[in-house]
């Protein structure tokens, strides 16, 4: 029987990162989390306990840190510049995650937390390229109308009755490749934010599975630089509550909002002739 080691990485997982930008009397903040991992030629201290080629995770913390007083332009930028300075040597490819906590503006120098919405970006970086992944998680959307499940396969454990009028909401976790390293990464986010927001809310929804592609195929036209989009789209079921046995109808107006089980609908929306993904989807986690 012959053993070997596989793939492997090691790195400093989620550095709470907070930084104040002070120039003039509006403050600026900045909330991330980041998380960094490596790999490359490690096998010694797998398999005989040589450290020699092995950056310890709390020089990655620390250099986070240290990167980050240099100023945080964009977080892609930011896990750009982190991604290259940790391939050297030993150590093959570097993947940094980023995400950043947004904060609502009350004052100057006052601010408060802006729900679970999160943003994100994975940079994958090997001693030729580099490979940039945006996102967001928490993106919460509800249309109450303009939507309906009917015509779906049946068998002898089907129970769900057709809606020909339904709610239908999410929680969107969106993922975009952008086909190289020239985007205004702020602009590039706000474009797809909105593209995602507009063609969930502009389209008349036969099945979630319609429109994620709606919504995939939006951010594609809207921002060129991005190669593909890969969405996951939890059904957040909302039920008719019956309240005949009081006496009263309910026409449409009281839901009961279940949290699970619920369905949860994946898929890829791609632009023909985009550059291969590499290692991007590999290491981005989606």
């Amino acid at each position: 029987m012959t053993i070997r080691l596989g793939a492997n990485c090691y790195g400093k997982a989620e550095c709470r990162l907070v930084r104040v930008d002070r120039d003039g009397p509006q403050h600026r903040l900045t909330d991330l989390t980041v998380s960094t991992s490596l790999a490359g030629r490690l096998d010694a201290t797998h398999l005989t306990g040589d450290n020699t080629d092995v950056l310890p995770t709390d020089t990655q913390k620390n250099t986070v840190y240290a990167f980050a007083r240099q100023g945080i332009a964009s977080i892609e930028r930011f896990g750009l510049d982190l991604a290259r300075h940790f391939v050297s040597g030993p150590i093959e490819q570097a993947r940094v995650t980023v995400e950043w906590h947004p904060w609502q503006r009350l004052g100057e120098h006052s601010f408060a937390r802006r729900g679970d919405e999160t943003r994100l970006a994975t940079v994958t970086a090997d001693a030729e390229r580099a490979w940039v992944v945006g996102g967001l998680t928490g993106l919460v959307l509800m249309n109450t109308t303009d939507s309906e499940f009917r015509g779906f396969a049946r068998d002898r454990y089907t129970t769900l009755p057709e809606a020909a009028d339904r709610i239908l909401a999410t929680a969107v976790d969106a993922r975009w490749r952008f086909d190289g390293l020239d985007a205004d990464w702020d602009e590039a986010y706000d474009t797809v934010h909105a593209a995602l927001v507009d063609a969930f809310t502009q389209t008349y929804s036969r099945s979630l599975q319609q429109t994620l592609y709606a919504m995939g195929e939006r951010v594609l036209e809207r921002v060129p630089q991005v190669a593909e989009v890969r969405l996951a789209l939890p059904n957040r079921h909302h039920f008719l509550v019956d309240l005949s046995p009081f006496g009263l109808d309910n026409p449409g107006e009281v839901y009961f909002a279940a949290d699970r089980p619920y369905g949860l609908i994946e898929a890829t929306v791609l632009r023909d002739g985009a550059t291969p993904a590499g290692l991007a989807w590999e290491w981005a986690g989606r």
